[in-house]
């Protein structure tokens, strides 16, 4: 029997030209401001198969920062033909709740598109688009949460006031629209350095068969064991950020605890 691999996804997102950190779904004003390009890089060279580039500006409905991303994708891939390596394969988030902003993305040439779970909020658009990429990889739903008292887990959006469907009910109208793959955010963990909201997780898997990313709260290596313990239920792989940046950990580290190098 093999032995699970937990795809890690090393963060780069972009406010203001800089990669930054948010914390707990909001922009705090505080964060450390490095070069975008460099930080991608960085993890390139660690050994990552995957880059996850966030334009945070337009998550957060103050501006743009693709003409930044499309320098990233470009360094990344002139990495790639220069050491002839394995292809590093770009996923881009941010945002992407419409026809612009997808086009916007698109525009970049990614391996893959996170939609927002605010794209929820225009059911028909999010429809057509889904159904437009049944038969591709391209894209895959952002399903940020929050876990609520009276409601249980909620859907919500980072950067905004918008509160959607329950769980179950989101995950019911996704699945009959077409989903194939989940970006699962406990939206009060991310950045926090507080665990991977395993909670949130153990609810998702339970209720699709779609493959699962897991992103945010990752603070230790044991959170990369107990992300990995949960590959064969369906988990794919996890969104690092701040516990790379802040050194609690490497990132070759965290490949050989995902089983990943």
């Amino acid at each position: 029997m093999s032995v699970p691999v937990l795809e890690l996804l090393p963060a780069v997102d972009i406010s203001e030209g800089y990669a930054v950190r948010p914390v707990g779904g909001t922009l705090s004003g505080g964060e450390q401001r490095l070069d975008p390009v460099e930080a991608a890089l960085t993890w390139v060279k660690a050994g990552a198969r995957w880059i996850h580039l966030v334009d945070l500006d337009l998550a957060f409905g103050r501006g743009t920062n693709t003409e930044v991303l499309a320098e990233v994708v470009a360094a990344v891939r002139a990495e790639n033909t220069r050491t002839g390596s394995a292809p590093v394969r770009v996923q881009v988030s941010g945002g992407v709740r419409n026809a612009e902003s997808l086009e916007r993305a698109l525009s970049l040439n990614p391996d893959r598109v996170n939609v927002t779970s605010a794209a929820l909020a225009d059911s028909s658009w999010l429809e057509g688009v889904l159904a437009h990429y049944a038969d591709s990889d391209l894209l895959a739903l952002g399903l940020d949460a929050r876990y609520n008292p009276e409601r249980g887990w909620v859907t919500v959006a980072r950067g905004t006031d918008w509160s959607g469907p329950d769980l179950a009910e989101a995950l019911a109208w996704l699945e009959s629209a077409g989903v194939r793959r989940y970006i699962v955010t406990d939206v009060s963990k991310d950045g926090s350095l507080a665990g991977p909201g395993a909670e949130l997780l153990d609810e998702v898997l339970a209720q699709t068969a779609c493959r699962v990313v897991a992103s945010g709260g990752v603070a230790s290596l044991a959170d990369l064991v107990k992300l990995r313990s949960m590959v064969p239920y369906g988990l794919e792989g996890v969104v690092l950020g701040k516990a790379l940046y802040v050194g609690n950990f490497s990132f070759e580290q965290a490949l050989e605890v995902a089983g990943s190098r």
